[in-house]
């Protein structure tokens, strides 16, 4: 039997109301006005009705200022709770790893972070990096020292600081590197320490994008931060990406490509794995690592 058209309506007024409530209830957490915590907390203490208790974890934790979908989906897959799941509806265990997360992070806000993006040979790193400095203003992309010579479009003090072996040598004496290392036993790289220095201590997000020795180097130094390892869509796009590149000769492309093998092989030492299936989503996958607040995006 049809409920009665009166009783309809009333609950389908309810069911709205209900969507505002729990729409305002993500407004506050996104607003900063209210932590993810104190939702958290309310919901297990108070109705099962609530809209704290109806809200969806995964709305929830969507909500929280520069946490965004892709990392959403991986810290749910981490604290072991299905995307259905409800506030109210967790389990104690459950409840306990979402109170230590939510506390965890709670205590890292405001905090500058650092992060190392590594990767293969012709992976695209400075693509992604690229893309980042143009599409997100706020990150500061630190600029790494090189004596290899420019490639055709690229800037000084822009893409590269280029320096002469010697120039690279006396700042090597003068401890002004984070890291450096000869790559590909010829060219020097290194990452100048006092801007890194300078933005972290100003309470910025800094991302580094440096080869995987050099990315060794800064873990070993700054054990805070984080290491992204960006991946190719298949190790057959890699190769068709080398060799596409039409700025080496047969012996360099066969040494790189050998390279690049021993540089995959990195990638479990590493914090977090990136696959560059698409330009604009791996960028938003590391910026989203970098917490830079939506506000200043």
């Amino acid at each position: 039997m049809k409920p009665p058209e009166v009783d309809r309506a009333a609950g389908s007024r309810a069911a709205v109301a209900a969507r505002r409530a729990r729409a305002e209830v993500k407004r506050q957490v996104a607003a900063r006005e209210r932590s993810a915590l104190d939702v958290a907390e309310t919901a297990w203490a108070g109705e099962p009705t609530s809209p704290e208790a109806t809200l969806r974890v995964s709305e929830l934790l969507k909500s929280i200022p520069s946490l965004g979908p892709t990392r959403t989906e991986r810290v749910m897959a981490e604290l072991g709770i299905a995307a259905a799941k409800r506030v109210g509806g967790l389990g104690v265990r459950q409840r306990e790893h979402l109170r230590a997360y939510l506390e965890r992070r709670g205590g890292a806000r405001n905090r500058s972070r650092l992060v190392v993006l590594a990767g293969p040979t012709a992976v695209g790193k400075g693509t992604v990096s690229r893309y980042i400095r143009e599409t997100y203003p706020e990150v500061m992309l630190s600029v790494s020292a090189t004596t290899r010579p420019p490639r055709p479009g690229e800037v000084d003090g822009e893409h590269y600081y280029f320096l002469s072996d010697a120039e690279f040598d006396a700042m090597v004496e003068r401890g002004e590197f984070l890291e450096h290392a000869t790559v590909h036993n010829a060219y020097q790289y290194g990452t100048p320490r006092p801007p890194v220095d300078r933005a972290l201590a100003e309470g910025k997000s800094v991302l580094l994008e440096i080869d995987i020795q050099g990315a060794r180097a800064v873990k070993a130094s700054m054990p805070e931060a984080v290491l992204v390892f960006l991946l190719p869509p298949s190790v057959d796009e890699l190769v068709r990406r080398q060799l596409g590149r039409g700025t080496e000769g047969p012996e360099e492309q066969a040494r790189r490509l050998e390279t690049a093998k021993v540089e995959m092989a990195a990638q479990d030492e590493f914090d977090v794995k990136v696959v560059n299936h698409e330009v604009g989503q791996a960028a938003r996958e590391v910026v989203e690592l970098l917490d830079v607040p939506e506000s200043r995006r």
